[in-house]
């Protein structure tokens, strides 16, 4: 079936449909992982987006029942240049187009990919729309134009958990799958944020030892000091943190109370409640190939990110200094607090998809709870 993708500029890319048919809108970004499209699917920090995979090869690996990130999909549409329907993995259940057309996500396939990156490179990424129904070209740039722009959008509030609940499963074994963790054997109370959470974030936290209650994205900070936790975890999630004005008022209240550990929408945040300020990048940065130095140890590491938005380290004056860096684009990857056991990276050190150079971060998290017990 035709399909077609229209950029709010007015550029139009032409494809074939797979997955679910219809329209769908979003913010157009790139993802230049060659593997994990599945957890790319399900990974709550692409709400309001559309993603285009820069590998030329996706569905040849199928879809499995444990490598997903979260409930559900969140994504707007999947955009890929050449889709395998013929998939090959011990572990699948599934085709991609039937697990798209069962969650109702619009995909194209068999357009220049390279040529749709190379736009958003160099122009931003910008707003678009995906449909087989409606091919007229005015029209659909139309439609795209009159989407919101990502920057002053709330979404983590649609992703969060409605209630709090306790995780205790921990990371992925090829023996036995997810092992479920007794909580005796977890020494460190953690009260993690829910912005949009991935499910191996949590797995990771346990791995380290960590006690997990996962509470809304606008949990009270006192009913959460209330629980005695040894740390605070802010997670990622996806869209502006800005509008986040409660978000940020709880967080404050943390500040010199208790360790805290956030990660890409949970370091935006942290920023902002430690007084500075957040800018919208050009085209962001989403991959699992992505080389960040920790400018404490001087080591390189490749890393997994995910995200529009960056903190301003000037604007955190004297409070916070920087902790990581990207190599690509100078962009803040990471701060630390000047004086307080607290920290943040901009990049995920889970991975799911990625490498587990970071993974040091949640034993990072540990010591510090271990030194301010």
């Amino acid at each position: 079936m035709k399909a077609v993708l229209a950029l709010a500029d007015g550029r139009i890319f032409k494809g074939r449909s797979f997955g679910a048919s219809g329209e769908a809108t979003g913010e157009v970004v790139f993802n230049t992982a060659m593997t994990g499209y599945q957890e790319v699917l399900t990974d709550p920090s692409y709400k309001g987006q559309m993603v285009t995979m820069t590998y030329t090869q996706i569905g040849n690996t199928g879809i499995n029942g444990e490598d997903i990130e979260s409930k559900q999909l969140y994504l707007s549409g999947f955009i890929v240049k050449e889709y395998h329907d013929c998939h090959s993995n011990w572990r699948a259940t599934m085709s991609l187009d039937a697990y798209l057309k069962e969650n109702g996500i619009v995909g194209i396939q068999g357009l220049d990919t390279r040529a749709l990156t190379r736009h958003l490179r160099d122009n931003g990424a910008q707003n678009g729309i995906i449909s087989t129904v409606d091919f007229d070209p005015e029209s659909l740039v139309k439609k795209a134009r009159a989407i919101p722009s990502m920057a002053g959008l709330d979404l983590a509030s649609g992703v969060s958990t409605d209630k709090p609940y306790h995780w205790t499963q921990g990371l992925w074994d090829l023996e036995g799958g997810y092992p479920e963790v007794d909580a005796k054997n977890l020494k460190y109370k953690v009260v993690a944020y829910d912005f949009g959470i991935k499910y191996n974030i949590l797995r990771c936290l346990v791995d380290a030892g960590c006690d997990v209650t996962v509470v809304p994205a606008t949990f009270p900070a006192e009913e959460a000091l209330a629980m005695n936790p040894d740390g605070i975890f802010l997670s990622n999630g996806p869209g502006d943190p800005e509008p986040l004005v409660k978000v940020q008022e709880e967080i404050r209240k943390f500040i010199g109370k208790k360790p805290i550990f956030g990660i890409c929408l949970g370091h935006q945040l942290l920023g902002l409640a430690l007084g500075g300020k957040t800018i919208k990048l050009k085209f962001g940065n989403h991959g699992s190939n992505l080389p960040v130095m920790d400018m404490e140890t001087r080591k390189v590491e490749i890393t997994a990110q995910n995200h529009g938005f960056a903190v301003d380290l000037e604007s955190l004056g004297d409070v916070a200094c920087l902790g990581h860096e990207n190599l690509n684009d100078q962009t803040v990857e990471g701060i630390r607090h000047c004086t307080l056991p607290i920290y943040s990276v901009q990049h995920h050190p889970e991975a799911s998809p990625g490498p587990h150079d970071s993974h040091y971060l949640f034993a990072r998290f540990v010591e510090l709870m271990e030194k301010n017990r």
